[in-house]
């Protein structure tokens, strides 16, 4: 099935191609929303392995399927070989620094008290969804990066990476959906309107990904500093997010082993698909 699915990405426009994927890994996080139409709540212990497990995803993704096919791909030997890499990452987590430090937004296991980025009379509501968009900027770019850069032609950037990456982050994201979905039904959200903000915050997704792959096929050299920027600010979101969300209980350990089953999943996409 998986080879059918290759072969039909293959055979399609690659900026179409990082739209389909963009809206697999959408509906995917719809479908974590979802259960909040099913369930009344989740337990901590639970969430936060779901938590971790999104967070080793990202943490493989950005090496495996970013940083290692960027250095690759890179012309010249030796420290010049690396340069892009080093460059592309510094920005990327410059990026997401950048927008963390502006974007009001309120992580989902933090108090209001605890909210980031300027000062806003935003309800509580936004500001979570606004918390989650921010980790799927880089998702979506990410996917939309590797699928333009099969299409320029680059070694080292193939339709099987990039379906690995679709289908890891699309994992991810389903915990994702729930974590924005079930806090709001909790504060007295319907269970329809607290599905809609859930998955509206995958929407920004598919845009990253047609800009992504739209941008490579333009301007093809910037492809090995476009996949080390993804891998950049996804790493960002990771340590300065992710993994802070779950370490705030007494479920350290289920965090820490979702993350490790994550990273072995999201490594065996890759290196499968590949």
């Amino acid at each position: 099935m998986l080879q059918g699915i290759i072969g039909y990405f293959e055979s399609i426009n690659p900026v179409l191609a990082a739209l389909y994927a963009t809206l697999f890994t959408w509906g995917l996080t719809a479908l974590g929303a979802s259960l909040v139409f099913f369930f009344k709540g989740m337990n901590r212990a639970v969430f936060d392995g779901m938590l971790g497990f999104t967070g080793g995803v990202m943490v493989a993704a950005s090496f495996w399927s970013l940083l290692a096919p960027g250095i690759e791909m890179s012309p010249g030997e030796g420290f010049v070989k690396v340069i892009p890499a080093v460059v592309g990452f510094a920005l990327g987590a410059l990026f997401l620094f950048g927008l963390d430090k502006t974007l009001p937004h309120l992580h989902v296991n933090f108090r209001e008290t605890e909210k980031e980025g300027v000062k806003t009379p935003w309800h509580k509501t936004t500001l979570l969804v606004l918390a989650i968009t921010l980790h799927n900027i880089p998702e979506g770019l990410a996917v939309g990066v590797l699928f333009g850069g099969v299409a320029a032609g680059f070694e080292g950037a193939t339709i099987g990476g990039a379906v690995a990456l679709a289908i890891g982050i699309g994992l991810q994201n389903f915990p994702e959906g729930f974590a924005v979905s079930m806090p709001l039904r909790r504060q007295g959200f319907s269970k329809r309107k607290s599905f809609m903000y859930g998955q509206a915050s995958a929407i920004v997704e598919p845009v990253a990904a047609v800009l992504g792959a739209w941008a490579v096929m333009t301007f093809q050299p910037i492809l090995p500093y476009a996949l080390a920027f993804a891998a950049g600010a996804m790493i960002f979101v990771v340590v300065e997010e992710v993994i802070p969300e779950t370490q705030r209980d007494r479920y350290t350990d289920i965090a820490t082993l979702g993350f490790i089953a994550g990273f072995i999943v999201m490594m065996t996409l890759d290196v499968g698909l590949s």
